[in-house]
């Protein structure tokens, strides 16, 4: 059975427009279609120097980005050097290990 797109859980990316590792890494989850892989995941990329931006969130992330969240909880680091198959196994790790995973 295919989970609808209500069944998938939220990747947010935290970062900022210029930003060269936020846009990698942007870019290189975007390849991977990770509606459509047994992962599950809406990317949702956030700018945190966008005006509609939380101050707490901009604070927050301000030093930090690129940060991935997934649904409320942070994920570890993900290597610039990670794509392809290096980058859909590591989430695939940190995904099934974060709470609220099945």
């Amino acid at each position: 059975m295919t989970p609808s797109p209500i069944d998938s859980r939220r990747l947010l990316l935290y970062g900022r427009a210029g930003c060269c590792l936020c846009e990698g890494l942007e870019q290189r989850l975007r390849a991977l279609n990770l509606e459509q892989e047994s992962l599950h995941l809406k990317l949702v990329v956030v700018d945190i120097d966008a005006p509609d931006c939380a101050a707490p969130l901009r604070a927050r992330y301000d030093l930090e980005v690129p940060v991935l969240v997934l649904e409320e909880t942070e994920l570890p680091r993900v290597s610039p050097r990670l794509s392809g198959d290096g980058l859909r196994n590591w989430l695939q790790r940190v995904c099934a290990t974060a709470p609220g995973s099945d």
